[in-house]
């Protein structure tokens, strides 16, 4: 029993450090960019994508709660992210001249994409969770679809007989009227309030978030179903449950990194590059290559592979071979054994290293 006690010490502290750094990294390069931006040595591409980066982190860390912790393979993290971000403009451009406060009506705007989001997965999570593997794949890759398809298709518009809505073009009144949507136009007008301050603080209140309910009492009910779902119903788990929380509470951070991403752009349309399966399959090699289960990897993971093709650009037709020769190699270093073996024994030569020389700390 003695022998139990400092291990369990050591795991409390294991899991304290790994929670300090999952925080500190993003503090850290936050205070990194801000420092070259104020110096002038981040150049303008670089400084563009620095709301980008916030939303794929937020994103990223998102899946990573049904994909890593929950153990459930969604290609469809796409598509909670189109719902959220245009319900966000939505509310943004109806609310213009109710809530003058920008902050206010912004704040608000990511509460409506996130509570929108995690109704749709909701809806999607009750029939489809019973699903394993590649069935629950190919359901949710069809979900993504269909809200991609719905949004560049239908027309939406009010005048002084009512809201107006149909999949083919109508005419409004033109002195009362406005469109909101405007088929494959998408939505126009939405106010540009995305900045780097507020991407950073809501990557942050995602990681605080996730990395609490991961830890919690919940979190440990949705491990124990991924790890083995017999043994955690015959202990009174309920399976569909604890899987429909960590779903809906993936779907609604995805619909705020969509509000984050529909106020950085003067027009938003819903098209394959922006909302595709690819951009699911995106955000899922951002999980797996972090490390599934991983939330600071995933968050390393979405900011080198989002920076990579800007870095390669310089190599013009052969950036995309070089990117996918980075990420063959990451997944190498991640996922191989003879790897993962040699960067333990190099975290063990370094504790080793500080603790024969205390006054290197």
């Amino acid at each position: 029993m003695s022998n139990n006690i400092p291990e369990n010490k050591l795991t409390k502290k294991g899991i304290d450090k790994k929670t300090i750094a999952t925080y500190a990294v993003p503090v850290l390069l936050f205070a990194v960019a801000q420092g070259l931006k104020a110096t002038g040595n981040l150049s303008s591409h670089m400084t563009g994508l620095l709301v980008p980066l916030c939303y794929y982190v937020i994103l990223a860390v998102s899946l990573n709660i049904t994909v890593g912790i929950s153990g459930e393979l969604s290609l469809g993290h796409a598509g909670f992210m189109c719902a959220g971000a245009f319900s966000g403009s939505l509310f943004s451009i109806c609310t213009s001249e109710i809530i003058t406060f920008a902050p206010l009506r912004f704040g608000l705007a990511f509460l409506v994409g996130g509570l929108v989001a995690a109704l749709f997965g909701l809806i999607i999570g009750v029939p489809i969770l019973r699903l394993r593997g590649d069935y629950l794949a190919i359901v949710t890759l069809a979900f993504g679809e269909i809200i991609k398809n719905i949004c560049a298709a239908i027309y939406l518009g009010y005048d002084k007989d009512g809201l107006h809505a149909s999949f083919q073009t109508f005419d409004l009144d033109p002195e009362t009227g406005k469109m909101l949507i405007n088929g494959p136009l998408g939505i126009s007008g939405t106010p540009k309030d995305s900045t780097f301050i507020i991407g950073f603080i809501l990557v942050m209140i995602t990681l605080i978030v996730c990395v609490n309910f991961i830890n919690s009492r919940t979190g440990r009910a949705v491990m124990a179903i991924r790890d083995n779902r017999i043994a955690a119903e015959s202990v009174g788990i309920n399976i569909t449950k604890y899987k429909l929380i960590a779903f809906c509470l993936s779907a609604f951070f995805a619909g705020i990194a969509g509000v984050l991403y529909s106020h950085n752009l003067s027009t938003l349309n819903s098209t394959s590059k922006n909302f595709g399966y690819n951009m699911s399959i995106m955000i899922l090699v951002f999980v797996v290559m972090g490390g599934m289960g991983n939330t600071l990897g995933s968050v390393i993971a979405a900011i080198i592979l989002t920076i990579l093709p800007e870095v390669f650009r310089s190599f013009g037709n052969y950036r995309m071979l070089i990117y996918a020769i980075a990420l063959i190699v990451m997944m190498i270093f991640s996922s191989a054994p003879a790897c993962i073996a040699l960067r333990e024994r190099v975290v063990l030569a370094i504790k080793d290293k500080f603790k024969k020389n205390p006054e290197v700390q």
